[in-house]
């Protein structure tokens, strides 16, 4: 019975977005710097994938379950291709990213919050003015990763690791549980993944 609660729990949850609010906080000027550089960046992307057969599993597995939220398939793959890199160059994992825009969007490009947070990671636009370029587009793909996974890391940092705290930071919500529980109940029941075992020649 128990189960059963706790399944229709999520599947509640999995069909709310949560739309971000992310609270203004004033920065020190060296952190500041830190975070306009990190946004910054325009170096073409690389891949962020080990080798070529990492890549061609991890996509082909979360493409499978993207599939209906982003029927096109060659929009789906440059939003994953994206979402790993940026993911992983602000050093997350790029499942708990996905989790995160499930439950913050609902992979939505355009969508935006009652707060006004937009795009896919719903981030506040208080933050092109504090650390970004005030060309910078929000509802860009890469634009709206880059400032979601740069601003995640930064509440991590500050949180010394602590997932929970740095969620409820991402989200407004800080001491609250709802979300938290959300997006690992999102990143641990949907986009989970165990690369594939290599098998000898």
């Amino acid at each position: 019975m128990k189960r059963g609660w706790e399944l229709l729990l999520f599947l509640c949850v999995a069909n709310t977005a949560f739309a971000g609010a992310q609270k203004y906080e004033p920065l020190a000027a060296s952190v500041r710097a830190a975070l306009h550089a990190a946004i910054s960046d325009r170096r073409p992307p690389t891949s962020s994938f080990q080798n070529p057969v990492e890549a061609a599993n991890w996509l082909e597995e979360m493409s499978v379950r993207l599939a209906k939220r982003m029927p096109n398939q060659e929009s789906r793959l440059e939003f994953l291709r994206a979402a790993h890199y940026e993911a992983k160059r602000a050093g997350l994992d790029p499942q708990l990213v996905l989790g995160l825009i499930q439950v913050e969007s609902g992979f939505k490009k355009y969508a935006i919050s009652s707060a006004g947070a937009r795009g896919y990671m719903q981030v506040m636009p208080f933050w092109v003015r504090q650390i970004g370029d005030r060309n910078d587009n929000l509802f860009h793909l890469r634009m709206n990763l880059r400032y979601g996974c740069t601003i995640l890391k930064h509440y991590l940092d500050i949180e010394k690791g602590d997932l929970f705290r740095a969620l409820g930071r991402y989200n407004g919500s800080l001491g609250r549980p709802e979300y938290p529980d959300a997006v690992r109940a999102a990143w641990e029941r949907h986009w989970d993944y165990r690369p594939k075992a290599a098998t000898n020649p």
